[in-house]
């Protein structure tokens, strides 16, 4: 008999996924299963292991994909099953999230849980927009209503005339659709047609729009922006204070798709998010390592043979070192070679083994690699090339003038991994920028397009990390919009910066 799983029930926060908390973060990394809502970060789902198992149950407004009966009772199986079970709520759980009537089906099934908190919309996404839900001079207290389900027949609860006449700042969660409802309400109930209101759409998103009035013109006001949901209603003299944050990160705003492999799309994320912008990994491009291989265990047992080992990419320079210990060599194998690097970020990652490198061309592209290393080996030396399947011929073109002996070996190879076509078409609608870090990532990206997506990419900037790649793209009739100057990640976060002011 299987042992009993657990589930955790967490809060993934108000939506910016820097915004979850520590806790929350480490149940996801430890989870077999993860049942997940709308609205909250897809980046969330990247802290869970590739192996388990991603349920989408699609709560949202109007859009429940699964009746609450029905999750319940998934989670009750999930856990018979001895799994690890996260059940992924935006906001908090128990802030109009069900997580009570989860609760209680797990305890009835005699199920381990734990609750741990998210933080709700109800106060970050006021912050977000400047809004203290408190305030000394201006208000004491605040008080939270769901206003999707005020009334399924068009008129208010019976006790909404007490919340009405409350001092304190009023907030609606999910209560945009029935906006009018609730102004009407407010001001029949004897509330000051002049006090202040505001709706907030996308409260700690990039998207984030606030539209500010009182509550006798904020319905006409929210109509004319076109604002719509997921947003929430404030109501109280808080709501014509705005505290904005002044601090203005060069990205704010900014909204940038991504692709890649995993090693290098997380650094680049990483480094844009630091400047305040949004991403999402909209291609993945997966390392399927080589180096058990026989041609690799020849390589390294012909290690004192070669007198230069050349890098062109950093995944290469992984692979390579990993495949060193794993035959049982150690770095003083290698303690005699040269190194030739195609770029900084290569350069880079061979630094973090302890090795300088001793050739980088000027431009970090593998036919300068090749030219510049002409004039530095002779006759005498040998070479090792340690790379993907799918590297460029250049390179063996330019080496083979030479008539300098060199062995090309696969060290690994690149295969797919990418958000569904459908999800990934929606993902590009809601991005200004889409960069591409190399030709394999451009050939991979247009092998799985449809319609759609390419018109989808027609509506956003498309950055390359070197001319190579915007050869490429050019190749599927799409013009890099724009191209960067160093062919790095630094150079790639540098060129949306200057363009983005």
């Amino acid at each position: 008999m299987k042992e009993t799983g657990v589930v955790y029930l967490v809060g993934a926060g108000p939506g910016d996924p820097g915004l979850i908390t520590e806790k929350g973060l480490s149940r996801l990394r430890i989870c077999d299963a993860v049942v997940y809502d709308s609205l909250l970060s897809p980046r969330l789902l990247e802290e869970v292991p590739d192996q388990s198992r991603k349920i989408y149950v699609g709560k949202r407004a109007g859009h429940h994909s699964m009746k609450q009966e029905e999750i319940n009772q998934l989670l009750v199986e999930l856990a018979r099953e001895g799994l690890t079970v996260v059940r992924l709520k935006g906001g908090d759980p128990f802030v109009f999230g069900r997580g009570g009537e989860e609760i209680m089906a797990l305890s009835e099934a005699g199920i381990p849980y734990e609750v741990v908190s998210g933080v709700t919309s109800a106060v970050a996404a006021l912050a977000s927009a400047g809004i203290p839900v408190t305030h000394r001079a201006l208000s004491r207290s605040f008080h939270v209503m769901t206003g999707h389900t005020l009334s399924s027949e068009g008129t208010l609860p019976p006790d909404f005339d007490e919340f009405a006449r409350l001092s304190g700042t009023l907030v609606f969660l999910m209560g945009l659709g029935n906006l009018s409802l609730i102004v009407k309400g407010l001001l029949n109930h004897g509330k000051p047609g002049k006090t202040p209101a505001a709706v907030i759409q996308n409260g700690t998103l990039p998207g984030e729009r606030t539209i500010r009035g009182t509550i006798e013109n904020i319905e006409e006001k929210v109509l004319a922006a076109g604002i719509e949901s997921p947003a929430i209603i404030v109501v109280g003299e808080v709501a014509s204070l705005d505290f904005s944050s002044t601090l203005k990160q060069p990205l704010e705003g900014c909204r940038i798709g991504v692709t890649g492999t995993d090693s290098f799309t997380g650094r680049l994320r990483k480094q844009l998010e630091s400047l305040g912008g949004a991403s999402e990994c909209i291609l993945s491009l997966l390392v399927e390592s080589c180096r058990k291989g026989a041609e690799m265990k020849k390589a390294y047992e012909k290690l004192p043979s070669y007198t230069w080992i050349i890098f062109t990419s950093a995944n290469g320079v992984r692979e390579f070192f990993h495949g060193l210990l794993e035959w049982g060599y150690d770095f003083r194998s290698v303690g005699h070679v040269k190194f030739a690097a195609v770029g900084r970020g290569t350069a880079d990652e061979l630094l973090r083994y302890g090795f300088l490198s001793d050739y980088i061309p000027e431009k970090y592209q593998v036919q300068d690699l090749a030219a510049g290393l002409k004039g530095l080996i002779t006759g005498e030396d040998r070479l090792l090339i340690p790379r993907s399947s799918g590297g460029s011929k250049e390179l063996n073109e330019i080496l083979d003038e030479t008539g300098v002996p060199y062995d090309d070996i696969v060290l690994y190879d690149v295969a797919l991994a990418c958000l569904e076509t459908e999800k990934r078409a929606e993902a590009l609608k809601n991005l200004d920028y889409l960069t591409f870090s190399s030709a394999s990532g451009v050939e991979a990206f247009f092998r799985e397009a449809d319609k759609e997506i390419k018109e989808a990419l027609a509506g956003l900037k498309v950055v390359s990390i070197g001319d190579i790649t915007a050869k490429a793209l050019i190749g599927h009739g799409r013009k890099a919009d724009i191209i960067a100057g160093v062919y790095s990640i630094q150079g790639l976060t540098e060129a949306i910066c200057r363009d983005w002011k």
